[in-house]
């Protein structure tokens, strides 16, 4: 968090003027929930620093065309750049089109939005971490950056039709594991 004796916009206007402090406050302010908002897309921990590494430096360079418009700006504008160097490294070691579909998928009842309260949410963030890239992917874009279907494609170079299938299996592999964590508890209980 910004520390209370400095406002967001008063953060931008020294980072605008390339303040090595006001970059380190950013960064500390920034960085845990940037790393997570990563580790959502990226699997192995040297990627995610290395991603991270190239956002911050991208944001360095990029700040004079940042906008304030807001409470708030600054962590959505550095939340999509993280997003987008993720993507960019996903592209450039997968392709989506190509994932891995397990053919057995359960038929498992879908709720429209299961119960969560009772799964701690790094436990959740490792399910959705251990989707294919694909899927895992299409889920992020879906759910947390709330992209539609023909977003998702334009952004990953996919058909329209392989982002709906793809979010449709992931949700399918994600009610299994939350299913099998749940009986797994209930089982230790």
């Amino acid at each position: 968090m910004i520390s209370e004796n400095i406002t967001e916009q008063q953060l931008v206007q020294r980072l605008f003027s390339k303040d090595r402090a006001a970059w380190k406050e950013f960064y500390d302010s920034y960085s845990a929930g940037l790393t997570y908002v990563c580790m959502r897309y990226i699997k192995e921990p040297e990627d995610v620093r290395d991603v991270l590494q190239n956002s911050f430096v991208k944001m360095f360079h990029a700040i004079d065309t940042f906008q304030y418009k807001g409470k708030g700006a600054l962590k959505a504008w550095s939340t999509r750049i993280v997003i987008n160097e993720s993507l960019q490294q996903l592209k450039s070691i997968s392709k989506f089109e190509k994932v891995n579909t397990p053919e057995n998928l359960p038929n498992e009842e879908e709720e429209e939005n299961p119960d969560l309260m009772d799964i701690p949410e790094s436990d959740i963030l490792e399910m959705i971490r251990s989707l294919p890239d694909g899927y895992r992917t299409v889920f992020n874009l879906y759910v947390f950056e709330q992209k539609s279907h023909k977003e998702i494609a334009k952004l990953l170079a996919i058909a329209e039709n392989s982002s709906a299938s793809q979010f449709h299996r992931a949700k399918k592999i994600l009610m299994q594991k939350i299913n099998s964590y749940r009986q797994l508890k209930k089982d230790i209980l």
